[in-house]
């Protein structure tokens, strides 16, 4: 079996029912029609809410997969994917796969020469973009010689860039039947090259096959049992394993899921409750955000009909546990659970928390359905138990290299075994708990500083939003740790209150710098610390004091 194979059992047994949901923010429905949406014919632009059913769904992957053959893609030919969050993404993908060639999906923040640069790294012969993308494509056209070009709007009214073929208007007219040639595809075949998160440089392109595809989909549907009637609010970008690992759960189940283009507190809560949702997959920094919205009174969870949410899980990053302590005092009646995983492991899965193991909180979990894990040190051996060592993980969804890197494959492939780079450590009970980084690391006089560990005592403080720990350079020490904060808006604190607070670790472990910026982290959810210490370990550094 295949990932399309879900996509066309789906439409045969449940073609009617609506497989995806699309809700735009930018295009505001009337406040008086939030109440009774969908049944209002008046009064709402009907861009704000557009739905697709599981026939539709796959008809239109046929028509991109027959489009695509008929204009020469053929088996191992590589097919790029440069677009927001849309209703039309998930069918561009799945007709892709159905041509035997690979999805190739990119970054929608990526920069002009990192477009050009991982059409290059890929082998791509076609981009297909959208509008939001039209200027970094005119910026490397003299370096897309031999690409083909596809412009895929869903705009009433789109002007195609003059460089472009209008996409959605060359599939409307392409055959609806199921190509022959998916017919041959093996769970064997190359299926996809994700891009790692790039933080350490340009990003290596990782290739998946169809078995790394359809293992993710039965691993998720595993770890959070999705029945035919859930629904599944997903608001990460899909060119990311993340959030598409996680909707394979609801196309295992042929349930319906929701595509938000938006992550402002009111919008997931609002989205939540017109759509009557069961499932929110969040990034720490948007369920940050809601809590603080309904602590300011900003959101009344006494509007909203939320009795359908059953699980709220989070992923991408390491989760902090007061956070889950306080999101289960406001929603009491909701299992949590995280996953762990990267991009050359399908993204998430590989490790596994369970609803079950709640009182763990801050691990994140055991080995997941299908998964082996080990903790080693640098010669390759287990470690003891609440030892810190590096995690390894092996299963079906480890990727099968990176792509013309084989020097970077040696790295971090051994005998089947996937280097993840993050130092964890495993308890007495089983479960794993993340340290950091390998990369992270900070050694401060000898001693071995893990940045999550301090980050996540500092997160407790009230004032603070968010914070992320770096090294800094000391010419006695080696390196400091150095904290960069956020504070949340209304609140003011100095550097010696913090400094006070975190009196409460061990005095090794405490920051010698506290700062206050912004903490930036890129669109899944991970600190983009590459770029802090370029911020400041060349600058000379001022505590300072902040007021909001």
């Amino acid at each position: 079996m295949i990932i399309t194979d879900l996509l066309e059992r789906n439409a045969r047994e449940s073609g009617f029912e609506v497989a995806l949901v699309e809700l735009n923010p930018s295009v505001r429905p009337r406040r008086e029609d939030w109440k009774e949406f969908g049944l209002i014919e008046g009064g709402t632009d009907p861009r704000f809410r557009r739905e697709m059913t599981w026939a539709e769904f796959d008809l239109k992957a046929n028509r991109v997969a027959n489009y695509l053959i008929s204009s020469g893609v053929r088996k191992g030919d590589k097919v790029a994917v440069l677009l927001m969050n849309c209703l039309e993404w998930l069918p561009v993908y799945f007709g892709i796969l159905k041509t035997g060639a690979l999805a190739v999906p990119m970054n929608y923040r990526y920069t002009a020469e990192e477009i050009r640069y991982c059409l290059d790294l890929s082998d791509s012969s076609v981009l297909i973009f959208g509008e939001e993308f039209i200027g970094r494509v005119g910026e490397i056209l003299h370096a897309l010689d031999g690409i083909r070009l596809l412009y895929a709007s869903s705009a009433l009214h789109r002007e195609v860039p003059e460089f472009a073929g209008d996409f959605l208007e060359l599939v409307e007219y392409s055959a609806c039947d199921r190509p022959a040639v998916t017919s041959t595809l093996t769970e064997e075949d190359d299926a996809a090259i994700y891009f790692s998160s790039g933080t350490t440089g340009f990003p290596k392109a990782i290739l998946h096959t169809h078995r790394a595809l359809i293992n993710s989909a039965i691993t998720e549907q595993a770890h959070h049992g999705q029945q035919h009637d859930d629904v599944f609010i997903c608001i990460p970008p899909l060119y990311h394993t993340g959030a598409k690992m996680h909707w394979f759960g609801s196309l295992y189940s042929c349930s319906k899921a929701v595509l938000l283009r938006g992550v402002t507190p009111g919008w997931i809560i609002r989205a939540a409750a017109i759509e009557h949702a069961s499932i929110v997959w969040l990034l720490v920094p948007w369920a940050q955000d809601i809590l603080d919205a309904v602590d300011r009174g900003d959101i009344d969870l006494a509007e909203y009909d939320l009795s359908r949410w059953r699980l709220m899980h989070i992923g991408a990053q390491p989760v902090p546990p007061s956070l889950i302590r306080r999101w289960k005092k406001v929603f009491p009646n909701h299992e949590y659970d995280t996953n762990y995983g990267l991009s050359e492991s399908t993204g998430p899965g590989c490790v596994h928390l369970g609803v079950e193991n709640v009182d763990h909180v801050g691990a994140i979990g055991k080995a997941g359905y299908g998964w082996k894990t080990r903790i080693c040190d640098e010669n390759g051996n287990d470690v003891k138990r609440g030892e810190v060592g590096e995690l390894w993980v092996s299963g079906p969804g480890v990727m099968k290299c990176y792509y013309k890197n084989p020097a970077a494959t040696a790295e971090v492939l051994r005998d089947g075994w996937l280097l993840t780079g993050d130092m964890a450590m495993e308890d007495s009970e089983g479960f794993i708990y993340l340290v950091d980084r390998k990369k992270d690391v900070i050694i401060s006089g000898g001693e071995n500083l893990y940045p999550v560990q301090i980050e996540d005592f500092i997160r407790a403080h009230a004032a603070v939003k968010d914070v992320a720990v770096i090294g800094l350079p000391d010419k006695r020490l080696g390196e400091i740790a150095a904290a960069i904060i956020e504070v949340k808006p209304g609140f003011a604190v100095t550097g010696e209150e913090i400094e006070t607070f975190c009196m409460g670790l061990p005095r090794y472990k405490r920051p010698r710098k506290i700062l206050f910026a912004e903490v930036p982290r890129n669109p899944t959810g991970k600190i983009e610390k590459p770029k802090l210490r370029e911020k400041y370990c060349g600058e000379r550094l001022v505590e300072a004091q902040i007021r909001s």
